[in-house]
């Protein structure tokens, strides 16, 4: 509500109620000094009275009031894990693979309704959320453009990141490789673009935290299984889609692989999340109401004034 808009139209709604007090008193004053007795003024007082109130409750419509009221919705949590490593840098796929799965994110995320909150976390050795789960998605699309290829591929750190991303708490794996009881997630799933060339540890026990969890993992293969040639810290080494590390993460955790070139079919992943049932305080604007009531007090108003005077006021 605005406070300001409030002030004024109630300072001019006081205004106008002393103007009527001050020109009734002179008027009766007139009166009796003529000798005249004055007229039961009831009616057109109790006229003036619901007239200034009508004033008064429009100066309230004017300023904008709301009221918060619980709304539930169904919604869930996606998570982009998206691969940075050096080898995202091939150009098997044009103009390179990185830029290829910027390209898929951004289609799958225009396709999200907004009862989905999509994040994204960037991986290579390791991983960190760029961008915390968000009803607007307009974050997730800046953080996508914002990716840049940096170091090697740790899928397990994608993960247990993502779970991370999820959960808003740290999740880690025990120095014996134990996965931790992060609790049941059905409502959030993890899609993973990468060209699945692991060098990181712990992907075994990340994946059973994703399991055990609830969290489908899907998998987007990003290049070709004949590879490239890709230049890491000055060496050129061969790189190629290795199709099997995909896969197999994706069914272990329930989830779908997609090859690179059939990323269209990423729309249908949102009907694979199991909606949790949320409930969140959304403004009710109440303008509209305070305008109704408003104009029937002004209507009242003008009708006993009227009546009884002939004049409007």
């Amino acid at each position: 509500m605005n406070l300001y808009l409030l002030a004024f139209g109630l300072l001019v709604t006081a205004a106008l109620a002393a103007t009527a007090v001050v020109f009734a008193r002179r008027r009766s004053a007139a009166w009796a000094a003529a000798g005249i007795t004055a007229p039961n003024r009831r009616r057109t007082q109790l006229g003036t009275g619901f007239t200034i109130g009508g004033l008064a409750v429009l100066a309230i419509a004017v300023a904008g009031p709301t009221a918060s009221v619980p709304v539930p919705r169904a919604s869930g949590t996606v998570i982009l894990a998206m691969d940075v490593s050096a080898s995202m840098g091939a150009d098997d796929i044009a103009p390179t693979r990185l830029a290829a799965a910027q390209q898929a994110a951004r289609s799958f995320i225009q396709a999200q309704p907004g009862s989905v909150d999509i994040g994204v976390v960037a991986f290579e050795r390791g991983a960190l959320t760029t961008a915390r789960p968000d009803a607007d998605h307009s974050a997730a699309l800046a953080a996508i453009d914002r990716l840049k290829v940096t170091g090697g591929t740790s899928l397990g750190s994608a993960i247990i990141a993502s779970l991370s991303a999820i959960t808003g708490e740290k999740v880690a794996i025990g120095r014996d490789g134990t996965a931790p009881d992060i609790g049941y997630w059905p409502s959030a799933t993890i899609v993973m673009f990468s060209d699945g060339q692991d060098l990181g540890g712990n992907l075994d026990s990340a994946v059973a935290v994703a399991q055990q969890a609830g969290v489908r993992v899907h998998t987007v293969g990003i290049g070709t299984t004949a590879g490239t040639a890709v230049k890491v810290d000055g060496y050129r080494l061969r790189s190629a889609l290795d199709e099997d590390a995909l896969k197999s993460i994706a069914q272990a955790t329930r989830g779908t692989y997609y090859p690179g070139s059939d990323t269209g079919r990423l729309d249908g992943i949102a009907s694979t999340i199991d909606l949790r049932l949320t409930v969140s305080d959304e403004p009710l604007p109440l303008a509209g109401a305070f305008i109704a009531v408003a104009l029937a007090l002004l209507t009242v108003g003008s009708a006993l004034t009227v009546f009884r005077t002939g004049r409007v006021v």
